[in-house]
């Protein structure tokens, strides 16, 4: 491939868009968005269902063809190139494996179609099932697998081509919650092994966070933010974003006026705030609250607490369990409380298009 005019091959971006958009009927799936995936990054597409995610996703595969706008691999103009002449693959969530076919004979599919000589098909498939650590398994058939063998299958098949850019559409989406944890780890070194650029579709906000180099957060057919996982986690630029990215506190109205002292909309993570006695006077660079604790939830290693604000609202606070047992724990339900937390951990937000009703913030109005 060549670079663009004017740039060279050690600076041009893996995938640009350029305004892309993609219209079914009146509706704008992809609302005109604009973005640059650096070669060689895992970079996350992570939104709720609806927001644009999967459909940009395919745009880049070739699936899907823009209304308007423009595509570029390697500076290369996509934009209306067929699937077969881009430099991609893709991994999807079902696998789309060939049951009939041994998972040899799954994986080297592609370079069969292609007729690539023999012995090269078989260098490349034991290269192939070494990268996802599936050796000695050619003979067996996609039933014989378990859900994380399948998906390292269907892996091996995309890398085996050695494509500049792997697309991964939930990939991890069918697994159970322990095997999806060890593959978001495994998926994370094999792309530091290979060195492509992984761009991976998610709704899961931990998988992303876990994975990515940077990611870009979805809402209603537009990019919210783009930024590293500590980036959006720390410093969400938009109400939706400090929602959808993990828990988060939102403080606006009379609530933000008497506990923060202006208007505005301020958010606070849950993890960032203390419990106290209700006398205990905060430091100088602190900010408190009083209230009493509405519910406790027990989650072994952490437990959660809703606090039911004296000015109104409600705060939520997540605290480790170091020495805590549940009984201690469950024992604070509805005692008064003072919340503490750091001003510097009090971050102003700016506008958004709203939550979706995905993520998990909690309001205080």
């Amino acid at each position: 491939m060549t670079a663009a005019p004017g740039m060279t091959q050690a600076n041009v971006a893996a995938v640009r868009l350029e305004q892309l958009t993609k219209r079914f009927g009146d509706v704008d799936a992809v609302a005109g968005i604009d973005l640059e995936i650096r070669d060689g990054e895992f970079f996350s597409m992570l939104g709720p269902s609806g927001s644009g995610k999967t459909t940009t996703l395919r745009m880049i595969a070739g699936f899907e063809t823009p209304s308007s706008g423009q595509i570029l691999l390697y500076g290369r103009d996509v934009t209306g190139v067929p699937p077969f002449d881009r430099d991609v693959n893709t991994v999807f969530q079902d696998y789309a494996l060939f049951p009939h076919m041994t998972v040899g004979e799954n994986v080297a599919y592609g370079l069969m179609v292609r007729r690539v000589p023999r012995l090269e098909r078989e260098e490349r498939l034991t290269e192939a099932l070494r990268m996802v650590r599936l050796e000695g398994y050619q003979g067996r058939r996609p039933g014989q697998l378990s859900g994380g063998q399948r998906q390292r299958v269907a892996l091996a098949r995309a890398l085996i081509n050695r494509p500049r850019i792997l697309l991964l559409d939930e990939p991890l989406g069918a697994l159970d919650l322990k095997l999806r944890e060890e593959m978001q780890i495994e998926l994370k070194a094999i792309q530091q092994q290979v060195g492509i650029t992984f761009i991976y579709v998610t709704h899961d906000q931990e998988e992303a966070l876990t994975m990515s180099d940077r990611l870009a957060v979805f809402n209603r057919g537009q990019i919210e933010q783009v930024g590293s996982p500590a980036d959006v986690y720390e410093r969400p630029a938009t109400t939706f974003v400090a929602g959808f990215v993990g828990t988060s506190n939102l403080l606006r109205g009379e609530t933000a006026r008497a506990v923060i002292g202006s208007d505005g909309i301020y958010t606070v993570r849950p993890e960032k705030i203390r419990l106290a006695s209700p006398d205990a006077e905060p430091a100088p660079d602190e900010q408190s609250a009083l209230g009493h604790v509405r519910e406790v939830v027990y989650l072994g290693s952490d437990t959660r607490y809703i606090v039911e604000l004296d000015v109104g609202g409600a705060l939520v606070v997540t605290q480790q369990n170091l020495e805590t047992s549940s009984m201690e724990a469950l024992a604070a339900q509805d005692r008064p409380v003072r919340l503490v937390w750091k001003r510097q951990h009090v971050l102003t937000l700016g506008g958004s298009s709203g939550p979706t009703g995905d993520g998990e913030g909690a309001e205080s109005a």
